[in-house]
């Protein structure tokens, strides 16, 4: 059965997106019209529960309505590419490029593509979009460039801001190309795809205890599972990938663990997730040997692949351990995060390979701070984020933490 995407943004990009990807196939596109970007989150809020995505049509619908967001989602970007073809319009009318000002695309993105275009970049004013930005500061961003620097052409991504700015000046409004929304379209159909398949795989669980834990069912219950004595005193635990997934916060943490190891010696457990009960018990036979060679009380998460996600007591002082490559898609449901996130912040730590803060994740993923924190304390649970120290010079207050990040 194919997936139902839902797209959130103006009604005129809106059946935009929907065009090209009913071309495409594969996904049954449903329109989440708004008349303002303010209204994202509540659209969001009330959508059928038969959409299983939603695809934002820019980055603005996505930041505002990303509090209520629980269902697999991503927003068409805005490139380079999208920004050049703009500007070869206006040429072709006669306008002068050298002198604009770009909203919501980075200040990087815009110079770099001026700059092949081989046009000079001194008189371009540029407002990267950043959590809180409003529509009115937007408008207002556009109108201080034309009185103070002589701007002649607004260029902006926002429909609000645009009908605000065209009787004042010369302005485009910037729509994401072709290649953009395909490209996004698939990478969600593949994402919400693999999700859907990935909740209905069987989990299953060895635990293997030094002695009888008489509120061990108890714990379980927390797991969604059922469990069963096995002999040699070991029990199995029966449940499925996206109720273990829920339970582990993504297999950053397992609660079951952490109440065990504060009553035994040593625990071990071992879940193996597969498409079939065989494949899954396999796994979980695997996993709990790996969990026996690690340490006195250890969990392990087998997946095909022969990837393992190791997951020790919260409060554990032994190192951890080592884990498998795993590819993006899988460390983004690990983790909780989408692919897409996780690969802006790769690029991030590419530019960045001394150590990140929280400010810096804000920044380029174009989210609020706080926002930006939870990221990096996921990816800190998961093992790929650690503290190295913070940043002291020329700031007041508790300094930020600095993170190296493995990606």
């Amino acid at each position: 059965m194919p997936i139902t995407i839902g797209v959130v943004g103006p009604e005129d990009l809106v059946h935009r997106v929907i065009a090209v990807g009913t071309e495409m196939g594969g996904a049954i596109m449903t329109g989440l019209a708004y008349r303002h970007e303010g209204e994202a989150a509540e659209v969001v809020a009330s959508a059928p529960e038969d959409v299983d995505a939603f695809l934002f049509t820019g980055v603005v619908p996505y930041t505002t309505a990303a509090a209520v967001v629980t269902r697999p989602s991503m927003y068409v970007p805005y490139d380079g590419a999208t920004l050049l073809r703009a500007l070869v319009e206006l040429l072709r009318l006669g306008h002068d490029v050298t002198r604009i000002s770009v909203d919501t695309l980075r200040r990087a993105e815009v110079l770099e593509t001026l700059t092949e275009a081989k046009l000079p970049t001194d008189q371009v004013q540029v407002l990267p979009y950043r959590a809180g930005l409003t529509s009115e500061d937007i408008v207002e961003f556009h109108r201080t460039a034309r009185d103070r620097h002589d701007t002649r052409v607004a260029i902006t991504c926002l429909g609000s801001a645009y009908h605000v700015l065209e009787p004042l000046m010369h302005t485009v409004r910037l729509a994401p190309s072709r290649f953009s929304i395909r490209s996004t379209i698939q990478a969600l159909i593949l994402t919400a795809v693999g999700q859907q398949v990935g909740d209905a795989q069987v989990a299953l669980g060895l635990i293997e205890l030094p002695g009888p834990d008489d509120t061990l069912a108890a714990d379980v219950v927390t797991l969604g599972g059922s469990l069963a004595p096995l002999p040699g005193g070991r029990h199995l635990m029966v449940t499925t990938r996206g109720l273990l997934e829920q339970a582990t916060e993504q297999f950053t943490r397992l609660p079951l663990l952490d109440r065990l190891a504060a009553r035994h010696p040593t625990v071990h457990v071992g879940f193996g997730i597969g498409r079939t009960a065989a494949e899954a018990e396999s796994l979980a036979k695997r996993a709990l040997g790996r969990a026996e060679a690690i340490g006195a009380s250890v969990g392990v998460v087998a997946m095909a692949d022969d990837v393992d996600i190791v997951i020790e007591p919260a409060d554990g002082d032994e190192p951890p351990a080592e884990r498998g490559a795993e590819s993006l898609p899988l460390l983004a449901r690990r983790v909780g995060l989408n692919a897409q996130t996780l690969t802006r912040l790769r690029e991030l730590v590419t530019d960045r390979p001394d150590g990140l803060t929280a400010h810096d994740v804000a920044e380029h993923l174009v989210v609020q701070q706080r926002t930006a924190r939870r990221v990096l304390k996921r990816l800190e649970r998961a093992g790929i984020a650690t503290p190295i120290g913070s940043q002291q010079q020329g700031r007041t207050g508790r300094p930020p933490t600095v993170y190296r990040v493995n990606l």
